[in-house]
């Protein structure tokens, strides 16, 4: 299928590198794919095969070729000075497309600078409005088929169910006994594969990692690298409480989602929260990456231990609150109050189940399909 992305890569490879990261399955080689039959003599070669491997190194591709590909590169050692050189030496007019599964702005950390030289996009799971956009769907049947398969294009498009269970086990076993041995030792394999099964049942509560280290008998600075292993590797995204006092909120516990809603244990009601988080990143990455806007994703929580689900913030003030329900239309008094406090942001009841939104003093009570399919991604 045609991903929402393409246009926006097309153009920006025009003026510079491009870099395209995001979860392992995504789509990211199919769509690199895809855009290169839009350039003369595309050539796309992939580290994980060897013939292709073999062209990278020797830098023989042909200078002719209107777009190259450099899919999963990140796994070459000193790829950074390796790509400044190739980006730098290419032939006037030769566009480069850099794809990887593991976070390129993790990687991009440390090493030779790229700075200047490349736009970043993420390739996210499919959303409402993409699927609407795509396939003339209603956003009801958008979003129940993503609470029902995940957003990863093999097991949503699959036709049957069983098939996209079948997928999620094997995907799910990939990536820790591959990808996570990129980062982390063997004897851990074990003890990072119960992490991930405790966190599919922790979605949406606030996540104690000295709590979880104790029943995993490890240190919580040992869990907390587990942590930031599985987000560089896209299988989960934290959220974090939003506060004025950035360090202070850093300190408060974070909430975790997976990428793939369908790996989330619990009711319909945390999958739902689930697969509006994702949806809600999504929407937070595009306007950073198509715009450069300073967005990020969080939750609010009060020493009370009242809380609402999501705040989209820019430059760290609220521009909307969020609080999701799978049928019960009444609003939350917390959630008047803080439309309240912050008047010029906006506050939202996104209800699954819905028969009439409306507006209950500053909060406007929806139906979450429609809403999620306003989203800029």
């Amino acid at each position: 299928m045609e991903r929402a992305l393409a246009p926006f890569i097309q153009a920006d490879l025009a003026r510079k590198m491009v870099f395209l990261s995001g979860p392992r399955q995504a789509g990211k080689t199919t769509l690199a794919r895809a855009l290169a039959e839009a350039w003369p003599g595309a050539q796309v070669l992939n580290w994980d095969v060897a013939a292709d491997r073999r062209v990278m190194l020797d830098q023989s591709w042909s200078p002719a070729a209107g777009l190259v590909v450099f899919d999963e590169l990140h796994k070459m050692a000193g790829w950074k000075a390796w790509l400044k050189g190739v980006f730098d030496g290419r032939r006037d007019g030769q566009a480069l497309l850099v794809t990887a599964s593991a976070r390129l702005d993790t990687l991009r950390q440390a090493g030779e600078s790229l700075a200047g030289r490349y736009f970043s996009w993420r390739l996210h799971p499919v959303t409402v409005k993409e699927w609407v956009a795509i396939s003339g769907a209603t956003p009801e049947a958008a979003l129940a088929r993503i609470l029902e398969r995940g957003g990863f294009p093999e097991p949503f498009l699959a036709d049957a169910a069983g098939d996209a269970e079948r997928w999620r086990t094997l995907y799910l076993d990939g990536m820790i006994r591959d990808d996570i041995l990129e980062f982390s030792r063997v004897a851990e394999i074990r003890a990072m594969r119960v992490f991930v099964d405790m966190l599919r049942s922790r979605v949406g509560s606030p996540l104690s990692l000295a709590s979880l280290a104790r029943d995993l008998q490890i240190s919580p600075t040992t869990l907390g690298r587990y942590l930031e292993i599985l987000e560089a590797l896209h299988i989960v995204f934290t959220v974090r409480p939003f506060h004025r006092n950035i360090a202070r909120a850093l300190l408060k516990e974070p909430k975790v989602y997976f990428f793939d809603t369908g790996l989330v244990q619990g009711d319909e009601g945390i999958r739902f929260e689930n697969a509006c988080a994702t949806m809600l990143l999504r929407h937070t990455h595009f306007l950073q990456d198509a715009a450069g806007r300073a967005m990020s994703l969080n939750y609010v929580r009060d020493k009370e231990g009242r809380e609402i689900d999501f705040v989209l913030c820019e430059s760290g003030e609220p521009l909307g609150f969020a609080e999701c329900k799978l049928s019960d239309p009444v609003v939350p008094p917390y959630l008047g109050a803080i439309a309240e406090r912050f008047p010029g942001a906006g506050a939202n009841l996104l209800v699954r189940h819905l028969r009439q939104p409306e507006l209950r003093g500053r909060v406007a009570v929806e139906r979450a399909a429609d809403w999620l399919a306003r989203l800029a991604a």
